[in-house]
């Protein structure tokens, strides 16, 4: 029998309540901010940063759980109750996966013949992708909801094409820039990040493709978008606690 404060058991505690507070974390970041999307009956959100930064701090088995159940929460207390079962799978195999391959960051990628194919790959789909569903689908009047405790505001404005092309550029120059100019631990978490959000984005678009039968290529942008966006915040800021935490122990 194990003892109750044994190294097993105090791992297992240990794991429970990081997985409650990022639970809870990646709920309130994704209800923080929502965009509606009448089209696909979806929204956009930021709450990938979260899923993220909890799957490269804690790993794949954190991660994948934290990250299915704080998405699926969002999505039943933001009525969109049609996406929670998906949510729960999709989110969840994409906290796995980042989460997965952030473990996996001490085997040696500074090959460059294995990097430069995969970051070529991940900036001309991505990149590509942007321009190609925004300038299609994203241009002329739009109409932008923020949904917060206290109220819900609609906007309305005019999206101009220039800014899908102006995006899809930058995106795509970052991804290249930031994956050969930085050290190796941070390209195997830009890859890990792009490898689980494109796991995301194809999940969705074949649930509202075959399942919901919607007009799932328009939320194709939104979906980068979060990936991105995720990116941006999550990778700086897991990078500093981990340096931190890697100082104090030292």
């Amino acid at each position: 029998m194990v003892p109750l404060y044994s190294s097993k058991t105090k791992n297992l505690a240990w794991k429970i309540s990081i997985c409650s507070v990022f639970t809870a974390v990646i709920a309130v970041s994704t209800m923080f901010l929502s965009v509606n999307i009448p089209a696909t009956r979806g929204y956009f959100n930021i709450g990938e940063s979260a899923i993220y930064l909890t799957a490269i701090l804690f790993g794949r088995s954190v991660g994948g759980i934290a990250s299915g159940l704080g998405s699926t929460i969002a999505d039943l207390t933001l009525g969109y109750w049609l996406y929670a079962l998906a949510t729960f799978i999709i989110k969840g195999l994409e906290g796995y996966i980042v989460g997965f391959l952030t473990e996996k960051e001490r085997i040696e990628h500074t090959d460059l013949k294995v990097k430069t194919p995969l970051v070529l790959i991940a900036t001309i789909t991505f990149a590509g992708l942007i321009m190609l569903v925004g300038v299609s689908y994203y241009v002329g009047l739009m109409e932008f909801t923020v949904t917060t405790p206290i109220k819900t505001s609609t906007f309305q404005f005019i999206m101009p094409e220039i800014f899908w092309i102006f995006l899809s550029a930058a995106s795509g120059i970052a991804i290249f820039y930031i994956s050969f100019r930085f050290d190796p631990t941070l390209s195997w978490h830009i890859i890990a990040v792009l490898l689980g959000g494109g796991e995301m984005v194809l999940g969705y678009f074949l649930y509202e493709q075959l399942i919901l039968g919607v007009a799932a290529v328009i939320e194709i942008p939104i979906n980068l978008g979060q990936v991105m966006i995720g990116s941006v915040i999550s990778i700086p800021i897991a990078r500093s606690i981990r340096t931190r935490l890697k100082a104090s122990v030292n």
